[in-house]
């Protein structure tokens, strides 16, 4: 399967925005000519330019939603990370800088998808490839609204390429718009994106997950179930885990859905994930540290491998570019293991059975990783098997983005988070402050306000 790479090597004018646009309407790497949407190479690369919005959130999952965690702990802060421990410590104010770039990225990333689908209907090209390219438009505006709503709670809805001058009017809409919204995309992306396509995009399979994955923080188990068991066998848990992650092999067939890298384009790396240059002053919580039994495989995902001067944990292993000095992860987003999870989670939420389908699919992962099976004398009731699938998760998902998002949706977050960094936290702060930026440039408390309690 080709690779996606993302760096856009072609000049184009770029539209410029007035500065107190809420939404950043212009980023400056985008596409954006009026004279540039006519062939399909020319929409071909400004989907590709919408995926490479995502390789700058990859941070901002670290920063927002592991670090929010029990995963990690910052013990101090250190020069330029005063942010970072704010929002580790649930300090954050909505001056709080990390923050503000999020907001920011996340409706840069929504502005490309829009100019894509309005743009797209008067081209000239064969339909069912202008509907595949307005699928991962719609798929990428649906992920990225997901991390919108999850962090923020009630947010702008735009669904179409807007002035600054208009973006000054939009209010804050209420999360279950904001919800139907995310809904309605990814239905739509679903389908007409293809089964198949190159490493890095999105396709039919993605968007049945992610729907999944918004169905179930919905609490909407039954659609959670019928959309997730779609996917069932099409993808697989490979044997070992470790070779999910190995940068060898970023096509395998756990993998549903990544955010790409190459370390030996110039700009298409990154640094090291986590790495530190001592264990001592490793970030990682005691608490994940000691929550691996001796022969789960998993362990050695969170354990530190030399990387030339530095240690970075096996799951981000990897060795630099001699061109570059890069490295090249894939930040994966959607995998297997996942799908089995969700699913064991949702068919427990409808009801508990001692033996059946949620079972097994909680119990190919336990087994993969080396772990016995669970039966219904270990979980003989639905609070118990609810827990295990949590704690079963925070073994399978450290530092991929989803342990934050997880406490949230199974009402968890109080009690993890104290009995991993002893911050004793409140009730609206599982949800961020808006920048406060963003409020005053709109002016309009009734129309744009702030979370309660900051």
């Amino acid at each position: 399967m080709k690779k996606i790479i993302y760096k856009i090597l072609i000049g184009v004018m770029f539209l410029t925005s007035c500065s107190n646009d809420f939404v950043d309407l212009a980023p400056k790497d985008f596409l954006n000519s009026e004279d540039f949407y006519k062939t399909k190479d020319d929409f071909n690369a400004a989907v590709i330019a919408a995926y490479a919005k995502l390789q700058g959130q990859v941070g901002l999952y670290f920063e927002l939603v592991e670090w929010r965690s029990d995963n990690l702990d910052l013990g101090a802060p250190t020069a330029g990370t005063q942010d970072r421990y704010n929002i580790n410590k649930f300090q954050e104010t909505s001056a709080n800088g990390i923050i503000q770039d999020a907001w920011a990225n996340f409706y840069n990333g929504i502005f490309r998808a829009n100019v894509i689908i309005d743009k797209i209907g008067n081209a000239n090209f064969d339909e069912t490839l202008k509907k595949q390219f307005e699928g991962e438009a719609r798929f990428l505006r649906a992920l990225t609204y997901f991390n919108i709503v999850r962090i923020w709670g009630d947010a702008p809805i735009i669904l179409n390429e807007i002035s600054a001058e208009e973006s000054l009017s939009i209010g804050r809409s209420p999360v279950s718009d904001v919800y139907a919204t995310i809904e309605s995309d990814l239905q739509f992306a679903m389908a007409n994106l293809p089964s198949t396509q190159d490493l890095g995009r999105a396709t039919v399979g993605a968007a049945k997950v992610l729907l999944g994955k918004v169905y179930l923080t919905e609490k909407k188990y039954t659609e959670a179930v019928a959309v997730l068991n779609e996917v069932v066998g099409q993808y697989t848990l490979l044997p070992h885990i470790a070779d999910v992650f190995d940068v060898d092999n970023k096509a395998n067939n756990e993998i549903i859905f990544s955010i790409r890298f190459n370390k030996e384009v110039e700009g298409e790396g990154h640094g090291l994930w986590f790495a530190v240059t001592d264990v001592s002053i490793s970030p990682f919580t005691s608490k994940l540290v000691n929550a691996y039994s001796l022969n789960d495989e998993r362990k050695g995902l969170i354990d530190y491998q030399p990387s030339g001067s530095q240690l970075v944990p096996g799951k981000f292993f990897d060795i630099q570019s001699a061109a570059t000095r890069d490295f090249g992860n894939d930040y994966i987003l959607l995998r297997q293991a996942d799908v089995f999870l969700m699913l064991a989670e949702a068919l427990n939420e409808q009801g508990y059975q001692a033996s059946g389908d949620a079972f097994n699919f909680l119990n190919q992962v336990r087994l993969r990783a080396g772990l016995g099976a669970f039966t219904s004398v270990d979980l003989p009731d639905q609070t118990s098997f609810r827990s295990a699938v949590l704690n079963e998760r925070f073994l399978e998902f450290p530092f991929e983005g989803h342990r934050w998002f997880d406490l949230i949706r199974t009402n968890t977050a109080k009690d993890e988070i104290g009995s991993a960094i002893g911050v004793d936290i409140q009730d609206y702060q599982l949800l961020y402050p808006v920048p406060q930026a963003e409020i005053e440039k709109i002016n309009n408390t009734s129309l744009f306000y702030q979370n309660a309690g900051y």
